[in-house]
C-alpha cells in the first residue's frame, strides 16, 4: 500500500502558508538513524520498519460529537510532524487516523440536538477538516469512520470468542476476558493484581470480572435505530476499543509499525487494543507505541470533561494559525505543554523573528537540502532523536542569525526548506509580517516614502515624527540596505 509522494502529501488540504512549492526539493536524508521512544518498552529504540522502506502508522483520531479543542490540535500536529519527517527521510508512509463516529457521547448529543447521528457526525467531521487544514495538518492517507467497519469488528469479536477470550454476558453484551490474556498490562505497566477492582467498571454490569471490557454492546430500547446493527449476539453496536483494532488490522495489516495517540489513551484504550488484537490474530500487534503529552491549563489536562478547554476556532480568533502550530511544534511531543496567552504571544514574537530574517533577502529557489551542511546535519540529528522539534527549532533560529549576518540567499533558502519539514515558514515573509496590522497598506507605503524623502532632505525631525506616529499605530519600520520595510508590531 504505497504512501503519497512528498509534494502531494504536504499540499493536500494544506493552508496556503504551509504549501510547499515544487521548486523546494526535500531530498530524503541519506541514511536512517531515527530513534523513537517506545511506550511499550519505555526506552529509546532504533527504528526500522517491518517492511523495508515503508512505514505503516495508525493514530487514534477524534470522537466527533463536538468541535476539536487545542488538545486535539496538539496530537494532530505532533503526528503530522512524525509522518513528515518519515517521508523526508525517504520512507513511504501509509498513515491512518480514524474517526470515532459512534459512541455514548455522540448518541447523547444527537438526541439532545434532535438530529440524526449521521447529521451530527458529518457536521463535526467537516469542522475537524477545516480546523486541521487551517493548522497546516496534512490529511492522512486513510481516515476510516468506525461505522464503515462494523463487519470487520464483528469478525474480530467472533475470533476472540472462538479463542476463549470473549463471552456473552447475561444482558447481551460481549466482553473480553482480561485475565485469560497473558501479559495484560505490558503497555501501561499495570499488572492485573495492581489494578483496583471496581475502579473502571461495576461488578453488576454482568461481567465475569470487573476488569473485563465490552466488545459488543447490546442494543437498548431507547437508543436510535441507526446505532443498532444485527450481529450473532443480537442487535447492538461495537465497543470503543474494538474499533481501532479492526480498522488498524484491516488497513495496515495484523502487525504494523507505529501506533500513536494521546498519553491518556495508553490505558485502558491502547492496552485493550493490544489484548484484543493479539488475542484474535496470535501476532504482535504494533512495533512502536507513541504517546503525545497533554496541553495543560493551570497545570490540569485540557479536556472537555473538565470544562477547561479552548476550541481550535476560539484560539484562531485571536492568533494566526501558523503561530498556533509553532506554539505546539517548539515543544517536544512527549512533554506537557502549558497553554496561556503569554505563551502564544511569545510564540508569535519568535515566529516573526524567523520571518524577519527571511524578509531581508530573497530565498534561493530550488534548494535541495545538503544534509552535510552543518545546520542541516544538526536539524537531522535533532529530528532523528525521537522527533526532537525543540532542538530543530533552535537550529532554525541559528540559521536565521546566519541570514541576518550574511544576507545569503542560500542560507535563506535552507531556512525555508528546513522550515517546510515542520510545516512552517512557507508564507511570503513581507505579507506575513504585515498581516494583522489592520491598516491600509498603500497608506503605510506612502508614509514610508514620505519618511524617506524627509531623510533625504535631512529633515530628521519629520522622519522621526513619521516613524513614531506609525509605531503608535502598531507599525514597526525596519531600515536596511535595500530600503525600509514595515511590519505589524508583535
Amino acid at each position: 500500500m504505497p504512501g503519497r509522494d512528498m509534494h502531494s502529501l504536504w499540499n493536500a488540504g494544506a493552508a496556503p502558508w504551509m504549501r510547499m512549492p515544487a521548486c523546494f526539493l526535500l531530498i530524503p536524508t541519506p541514511f536512517m538513524s531515527l530513534r523513537i521512544y517506545n511506550t511499550l518498552t519505555r526506552a529509546l529504540e532504533r527504528f526500522s520498519p517491518l517492511q523495508p522502506g515503508h512505514v505503516r502508522m495508525y493514530v487514534c483520531g477524534m470522537t466527533v460529537y463536538d468541535l476539536c479543542h487545542l488538545g486535539h490540535a496538539r496530537s494532530m500536529v505532533a503526528f503530522d510532524v512524525v509522518q513528515r519527517w518519515l517521508r523526508a527521510s525517504g520512507l513511504a508512509v501509509t498513515y491512518v487516523r480514524n474517526i470515532t463516529d459512534i459512541d455514548d457521547k455522540i448518541i447523547r448529543r444527537a438526541v439532545e440536538n434532535g438530529e440524526s447521528i449521521r447529521s451530527l457526525t458529518d457536521r463535526m467531521i467537516d469542522a475537524l477538516h477545516q480546523d486541521a487544514d487551517a493548522l497546516g495538518i496534512a490529511r492522512p492517507d486513510h481516515e476510516p469512520r468506525a461505522t464503515d467497519y462494523v463487519p470487520q469488528m464483528q469478525i474480530m469479536i467472533g475470533r476472540l470468542q472462538a479463542h476463549g477470550l470473549a463471552y456473552q454476558a447475561e444482558g447481551g453484551d460481549v466482553n473480553f476476558a482480561v485475565r485469560k490474556f497473558p501479559g495484560y498490562g505490558r503497555l501501561s505497566g499495570k499488572s492485573i493484581d495492581e489494578l483496583h477492582v471496581g475502579e473502571r467498571v461495576a461488578v453488576l454490569d454482568g461481567k465475569n470480572d470487573p476488569l473485563d471490557f465490552v466488545l459488543w454492546k447490546s442494543a437498548k430500547p431507547e437508543e436510535p435505530a441507526e446505532v443498532k446493527w444485527d450481529s450473532p449476539w443480537g442487535p447492538g453496536r461495537p465497543g470503543w476499543h474494538i474499533e481501532c483494532s479492526a480498522m488498524g488490522c484491516e488497513l495496515l495489516g495484523e502487525s504494523f509499525d507505529i501506533h500513536g495517540g494521546g498519553a491518556d489513551l495508553a490505558f485502558p484504550h491502547h492496552e485493550n487494543e493490544i489484548a484484543q488484537s493479539e488475542g484474535a490474530t496470535g501476532k504482535p500487534f504494533v512495533q512502536v507505541w507513541m504517546h503525545n503529552g497533554f496541553i495543560n491549563v493551570d497545570n490540569e489536562k485540557m479536556s472537555k470533561s473538565l470544562g477547561n478547554f479552548f476550541t481550535i476556532r476560539q484560539v484562531l480568533e485571536h492568533y494566526d494559525a501558523e503561530v498556533v502550530r509553532f506554539f505546539v511544534v517548539r515543544s517536544h511531543y512527549r512533554s506537557p505543554l502549558n497553554y496561556s496567552n503569554v505563551h502564544l504571544d511569545d510564540a508569535r514574537g519568535a515566529l516573526k523573528r524567523l520571518y524577519t530574517a527571511l524578509s531581508l533577502v530573497p530565498a534561493e529557489e530550488g534548494v535541495a537540502i545538503d544534509w552535510t551542511n552543518p545546520y542541516a546535519a544538526r536539524f537531522k540529528a535533532a529530528m532523528d532523536e525521537d522527533f526532537g522539534t525543540p532542538e530543530a527549532i533552535a537550529v532554525l533560529f541559528d540559521l536565521a542569525g546566519e541570514v541576518n549576518r550574511s544576507r545569503s540567499p542560500q542560507a535563506a533558502g535552507l531556512l525555508k526548506a528546513l522550515g517546510a519539514i515542520l510545516g512552517l515558514l512557507q508564507s511570503d515573509p513581507r505579507a506575513y509580517l504585515q498581516a494583522g496590522a489592520g491598516v491600509d497598506a498603500a497608506e503605510i507605503e506612502a508614509q514610508v516614502a514620505a519618511r524617506a524623502a524627509a531623510k533625504a532632505a535631512k529633515n530628521w525631525a519629520e522622519a522621526d515624527r513619521i516613524r513614531d506616529a506609525l509605531l503608535a499605530r502598531g507599525i514597526v519600520l525596519k531600515d536596511g540596505p535595500a530600503g525600509t520595510t514595515w511590519q505589524a508590531q508583535a
